[in-house]
């Protein structure tokens, strides 16, 4: 009951402020358009599963929305230092992220998995190696990049900005597996398939994605709450969520 007067406090807010003649705060919204299908650049246009979240969270806060683009690791910097009011940007709700943002119910389940190249296939064949071969492709300071340092320490790794950089790179044998969140790897499996890159379909974490806003704006928090719900009972979340990963259940 509290979350609904909250929301409607806040539309009420925003309207007497139109009412007013004055034009409702943009939603400053944080992301790193890299993450394809969840968040990139196609067409010059900011596009993917946050992107069409953020559109409709700046419908039900009768807000609109401006895109901050930032670099992955100065996310949380640039949310406490009050240049965005939320990270929608493919972020992983994780303890120690935890103690820099406060982050809003999870929207969806996902895992960290491996792209490879097809003729190294049969090296996964019975699940997936305790001491895997050669150099393992990430993104710095993303949970790939964490859980590749802790259960694969002997590893070499090799850091990418883009997904789409790391596979090229996996294509002409300059590392030998690529590891990111599960929507990444398996959008870059369809877009590469004819330069031979294949899934390896096992899931190497549990991870939930979350949007996360400044610690102490429960306000804000409250609100994203409410209208993921109302977007999640509508069926209006898991729509979005289909139209961008054709495979989600």
């Amino acid at each position: 009951m509290f979350c609904y007067l909250l929301s409607l406090l806040t539309l009420a807010c925003a309207f007497a402020a139109s009412a007013a003649g004055a034009e409702p705060q943009p939603l400053r919204v944080g992301v790193t358009p890299v993450f394809p299908p969840m968040i990139y650049r196609e067409g010059g246009k900011i596009v993917g599963v946050e992107a069409d979240f953020a559109a409709a969270l700046g419908r039900e806060l009768g807000r609109p929305i401006k895109f901050v683009e930032v670099k992955w690791d100065e996310q949380f910097t640039t949310l406490e230092e009050n240049r965005i009011d939320i990270i929608m940007s493919t972020l992983s709700m994780t303890r120690p992220r935890q103690f820099r943002a406060a982050f809003a119910k999870p929207y969806l389940a996902v895992g960290q998995m491996a792209l490879i190249r097809r003729t190294d296939s049969s090296k996964y064949g019975i699940g997936f190696p305790a001491h895997p071969e050669g150099v393992i492709g990430v993104k710095k300071a993303t949970t790939g990049d964490y859980l590749v340092q802790q259960e694969f320490p002997r590893c070499k790794r090799k850091y990418f900005d883009s997904g789409e950089q790391a596979a090229r790179a996996l294509a002409k044998r300059r590392i030998d597996l690529f590891i990111c969140d599960s929507p990444t790897v398996w959008w870059l499996e369809g877009n590469y398939e004819e330069e031979g890159l294949v899934v390896v379909p096992v899931a190497l974490s549990e991870e939930h994605l979350a949007w996360a806003v400044r610690k102490g704006d429960s306000a804000l928090l409250q609100s994203v709450n409410v209208a993921l719900e109302k977007m999640q009972k509508s069926g209006e979340a898991n729509g979005i969520i289909k139209r961008w990963i054709p495979h989600f259940k």
